[in-house]
């Protein structure tokens, strides 16, 4: 990780987060990062480099822009991080619970398909004409 500095050009953080510059662009018009401008440049500073972190760090975890954007809010509004920690766990558990319900969807459609997958094979099995593929 690069050392804290002032100010960030687009190019520079793509290349530290590994984002295309228009990815980053997207952030900006989503509200989540604010540059400043300086004449037609865009010049990023630890703010915006610590939030682009934490929206990418968001993004791993499955959470939606908007859910981001309500944590990275939250922060800025109240400085207080109870508040924030707290928003946080009640986003993680609603996530773990989503996860978890599609982890059983997916274990019964795989079920299911054992179970088609079985019934094609006896089938086969039993009709002497059949070549299987």
């Amino acid at each position: 990780m690069p050392p804290s500095r002032a100010t960030y050009s687009i190019s520079e953080l793509a290349r530290e987060f590994a984002l295309t510059t228009r990815a980053i662009r997207f952030y900006e018009d989503s509200g989540l990062i604010a540059p400043k401008r300086e004449k037609r440049t865009r010049v990023y500073g630890e703010r915006e480099r610590v939030r682009l972190k934490l929206i990418l760090r968001g993004k791993r975890l499955g959470l939606a822009l908007s859910e981001i954007g309500e944590l990275l809010d939250l922060y800025e509004v109240r400085r207080n991080e109870k508040a924030q920690l707290t928003a946080f766990l009640a986003l993680l558990a609603d996530r773990r619970t989503r996860l978890l319900q599609q982890r059983e969807d997916i274990e019964i459609v795989l079920a299911e398909i054992d179970a088609i997958e079985r019934d094609c094979r006896r089938r086969l099995r039993a009709e002497p004409n059949v070549e299987p593929d």
